[in-house]
């Protein structure tokens, strides 16, 4: 069966890059360059509808639920790379931001295209992830058509989930499939159909921007600290040192003394330096403050 592509933004031909193969570099990084720089002004067009996706994580996370991530290719493996990065930055259990890939883990390292084409690959996987209705799930495909993207969009429906599709191209199939849609379109791709490029570029700012506000509106930050990041090497226990003397103002030898009492937690530490309390006094006002610590030192 035929497939027309030739309606999608980011299938089109740039005119301002048909010359490409005739570019010396730096011509060519400049090219690219330019097209770069239409990515922000073309997400910046979709903040409302981002907004919405984040109000919606922050309901997620709030009642236990995920945030969970699905798409195929470029899109898939920008779905999984934000999900794991949420636990060191932000302390969560990997549970809790989920990112599937068509084709399982090792397409993210070696292309499994075929995968994308069916619809029932998907549905099948957020069964055996055991998707809820608390959940918020996210599919993810730049141009907006991919049948396992449409089929997971479908069943998270089913499951009574609130339900984002991002893409790149406007009016996408799985923009109708979902009860939001963010579609940013940023033009034709600097090499014709190439959407690791812009579109990728668009995808990777739209989901920083689901991921850190969610994170930030059930507490994961303090002014614009990263208060849960977790101390897994030298360079983030020093950065947690430098979190807890930012936002207390005290020396690096009492930043050191009170994340030792707290465990490795800048943020106890902070509620215990703040509000002058110990360790366990600090836990139960941030309990109270539902992790929050502007609540915790009130």
């Amino acid at each position: 069966m035929g497939i027309d592509l030739s309606r999608l933004s980011t299938e089109g031909r740039n005119e301002r890059t048909r010359d490409l193969d005739q570019m010396g570099p730096r011509e060519l990084v400049a090219a690219m360059n330019e097209e770069d720089a239409r990515v922000a002004p073309a997400v910046r067009e979709e903040l409302d509808h981002i907004a919405q996706a984040v109000a919606w994580g922050v309901e997620a996370l709030s009642a236990g639920g995920r945030i969970v991530y699905f798409g195929a290719g470029t899109s898939g493996r920008l779905g999984v790379l934000d999900a794991v990065e949420c636990p060191p930055t932000f302390g969560v259990e990997p549970e809790r931001v989920v990112g599937l890939i068509a084709g399982g883990e090792g397409a993210f390292v070696r292309a499994v295209e075929g995968a994308e084409d069916s619809a029932e690959l998907c549905a099948r996987e957020l069964d055996e992830i055991g998707l809820e209705a608390r959940d918020l799930a996210v599919g993810i495909a730049a141009s907006g058509r991919t049948p396992y993207v449409v089929g997971g969009l479908r069943r998270a429906r089913e499951l009574g989930c609130r339900t984002v599709a991002i893409a790149c191209n406007r009016d996408s199939v799985i923009g109708r499939e979902a009860e939001l849609a963010i579609e940013v379109d940023c033009g034709p791709e600097v090499l014709t159909g190439s959407t690791r490029l812009k579109a990728g570029t668009a995808q990777k700012m739209v989901l920083n921007m689901i991921s850190t506000g969610s994170m930030v509106g059930v507490g994961k930050a303090y002014q614009n600290l990263m208060v849960d990041v977790q101390q897994t090497n030298d360079k983030l226990r020093v950065r947690a040192q430098n979190i807890v003397m930012e936002a207390t103002g005290c020396s690096r030898d009492a930043a050191a003394a009170a994340l030792s009492e707290a465990e490795g937690s800048a943020k106890v530490a902070i509620v215990m330096l703040l509000a002058e309390v110990c360790a366990s006094e600090a836990k139960a006002r941030l309990a109270r403050a539902k992790g929050k610590v502007r609540g915790a030192i009130a």
